[in-house]
């Protein structure tokens, strides 16, 4: 990017007994349009004896989007959904005034071994629409739009870019973009992006203004119009953003809102095993922490 304002290296965070990278939020930047929670998971080797097992656990507030580059995830929520994500395809699930899912390993590879590795995101609701209704939608890979353009290879994830659209049913003028280069060349996108940016590198390495940056480093840039920059041969970059929001959001574990005192009731709720249970999956869940760090 010819206009770098920050730049996040990812840190070392656990969600329960998996390590992941974490870039959003940061001390100096909380959130990249409506974009509020960035984590890389992986890439990991599981063995048979170790699985991905994110137990049960409450949402408000946001939208999760979980996007796999390896290994497969069993999805199950309060609203009766059972669905396994594999490489390429995006689980999108808005909570609203709440929800509660869990993440693991699906059962027919909990005894041998697997890989783990994608991205864990979470998107905050406007102010208006952060108590609607909850929802699941799952968006196979091949309802992704692609394309290519002078050797680059697009993927539009999720919300509006370039004059196309991507299936994931946003609620916000957002984009995340997959651009990958077999070659050294220059890429310009500033006149297709808009608002807030972050440029993620996830392999290879971006060249700007004589600098050379690497993977699990992430780039904010001041004025997302002006995103140009050089990718370097067999690189992949993931490009997060969008209109920001004009309100503060409140982050606390795992809700997201505009209003302290709407999290006071979740966590209330929480605690008390008020919120729906998941059929199939009941009995074990993620307590609220008594102290958390985000």
């Amino acid at each position: 990017m010819s206009n770098i304002n920050l730049i996040i290296e990812e840190r070392a965070a656990s969600i329960g007994k998996f390590m992941v990278g974490r870039l959003l939020p940061f001390r100096q930047k909380r959130m990249v349009g409506p974009f509020i929670y960035i984590d890389h998971m992986g890439p990991v080797k599981l063995n048979e004896r170790d699985n991905f097992d994110v137990l049960r656990h409450p949402h408000i507030g946001l939208s999760t989007l979980t996007f796999l580059f390896a290994g497969s995830i069993m999805h199950r929520d309060t609203l009766g959904n059972e669905v396994e994500i594999k490489p390429g395809a995006v689980n999108w699930m808005t909570a609203g005034k709440g929800i509660v899912h869990s993440e693991r390993t699906p059962e027919y590879l909990r005894h041998s071994d697997k890989n783990m590795h994608g991205l864990q995101i979470w998107v905050a609701l406007s102010k208006e629409i952060e108590q609607m209704e909850p929802e699941f939608f799952h968006i196979e890979q091949e309802q992704i739009p692609t394309w290519t353009d002078s050797n680059l290879q697009f993927k539009l994830i999720a919300g509006e870019a370039f004059g196309k659209k991507s299936s994931v049913p946003v609620y916000s003028k957002l984009f995340m973009i997959e651009i990958k280069s077999a070659t050294k060349q220059l890429v310009n996108i500033g006149e297709h992006l808009y608002g807030e940016s972050g440029l993620y590198i996830l392999e290879g390495g971006i060249e700007s203004e004589e600098n050379v940056f690497e993977p699990k480093q992430m780039l904010i840039a001041k004025d997302s119009s002006l995103c140009a920059f050089t990718s370097q041969a067999n690189s992949t970059i993931y490009i997060f953003g969008g209109e920001p929001f004009p309100e503060e959001r409140f982050i606390d574990w795992n809700f997201v809102v505009t209003s302290k005192e709407l999290i006071e009731e979740a966590k209330h709720k929480w605690k008390a095993q008020a919120f729906p249970k998941i059929k199939g999956d009941e009995n074990e869940f993620i307590p609220y922490p008594s102290l958390t760090k985000k």
